[in-house]
């Protein structure tokens, strides 16, 4: 039993990713059906919020003091859910519709560079010029920015003969701007890094992770559809004319909410960089998948601008474990047995020449009558 227990973070990280590329894919077949991305990306979070309003309510009914909410949070969470996820969330799925399934999942590997790049700029993040890991991350962000480009202005020729591929998509072809798209998807990846960072005073703020998860799924809700209904006038965009639009929608909604608590236990069990040595498996399913099925062309420089960002992703993660593992050793110093087992009291004799720097040793290192505390260990 403890064997299987050992595998389960990483099985629940791997069908997380088959969620998350499932989610490219239905989203990306439905939007080339027509479906407007605005109007989808509202349908998604008011789906998410319906789906976890039971779950955060029960917990609120058992705990009902358990976090106060006061003007910061609401201020905090308001602009967190702006930027971060109804922008995030149009852009990534504006850039999807552009571009690719492929390029999307891969370009999402973009946001350890980009969140260590924030957190820098804002004094969160420690960069040492001569530390390994900050040379470290440093390269693997170049790598990551690079890839990024590469992916957006290089074709080259393509890299699988569609002529073997079936002629036809099951869901038809549509508006490839790979340029835009990248940009898109590229501005996705900014807007979800200052989420990230936002995380770190709604934290602090309110502590109740769900309680806050669900009043940004609301906020968001009410943001995407005041920008849809400024997007598209047209009041047909809003209906959902097919099985694959209505099911992308649920679907969508669905995987939020479910991700949210697989994200959080295999956080909690294994770390975030655990998590985030997955994302890259989420681009190879996606890539496989849409070629085969949804037949999108495979390029080159696609191809290589990719492989830059997934190896500039794992520079990064490990210039982030190595300072981990730095601090960790900062914080708990491994001391000798004899100084761990005793407490050295040092009394300066005050009426001593301060410039001769003499130490008086001749009071007993723990005086019976003393006021003063020694130092604990």
């Amino acid at each position: 039993m403890s064997r299987w227990d050992g595998y389960k973070p990483a099985m629940a990280m791997i069908g997380l990713q088959c969620i998350y590329a499932g989610l490219a894919l239905f989203t990306r077949a439905a939007l080339l059906q027509g479906m407007s991305p605005r109007v989808f990306v509202f349908y998604r979070q008011a789906i998410a919020t319906i789906t976890m309003a039971p779950i955060v309510c029960y917990s609120r009914w058992r705990d009902p003091c358990r976090t106060p909410f006061g003007l910061r949070s609401f201020y905090l969470i308001f602009v967190s859910s702006l930027i971060g996820v109804t922008g995030n969330q149009n852009a990534y799925f504006e850039g999807l519709f552009l571009s690719s399934s492929t390029i999307a999942t891969a370009m999402t590997n973009l946001i350890p560079a980009i969140t260590f790049v924030m957190a820098a700029t804002a004094g969160m993040e420690k960069v040492i010029p001569r530390s390994f890991s900050s040379i470290a991350k440093i390269i693997g962000t170049v790598l990551c920015v690079g890839g990024a480009v590469s992916m957006a202005l290089l074709k080259g020729p393509k890299l699988l003969n569609t002529q073997f591929l079936p002629s036809i998509s099951l869901f038809g072809n549509g508006g490839e701007n790979l340029q835009l798209g990248c940009l898109f998807l590229f501005g996705s990846s900014c807007f979800w890094s200052f989420w990230i960072i936002m995380q770190v005073a709604i934290s602090e703020s309110c502590p109740d992770h769900f309680y806050s998860s669900i009043w940004m799924c609301f906020l968001s809700s009410f943001q995407s559809a005041i920008f849809a209904l400024f997007m598209d006038n047209d009041l047909e965009a809003w209906q959902l004319n097919s099985v694959l639009e209505i099911g992308s929608c649920f679907y969508a909604g669905l995987a939020t909410a479910v991700t949210f608590y697989v994200q959080a236990w295999c956080i909690s069990k294994r770390g975030p960089l655990f998590s985030a040595m997955f994302n890259p498996l989420c681009t190879v399913i996606t890539t496989i998948i849409a070629a085969c099925f949804l037949h999108e062309n495979l390029y080159v420089g696609s191809l290589v601008g990719a492989f830059a960002v997934i190896v500039g992703l794992y520079i990064v993660l490990w210039g982030k474990a190595k300072d981990l593992e730095d601090s960790k050793r900062d914080t708990n110093p491994k001391l000798p047995c004899q100084e761990q087992r005793k407490t050295i009291v040092v009394l300066v004799d005050e009426s001593s020449d301060k410039t001769n720097g003499k130490i008086d040793l001749e009071e007993p290192l723990l005086p019976h009558h003393s006021n003063q505390t020694p130092l604990a260990d």
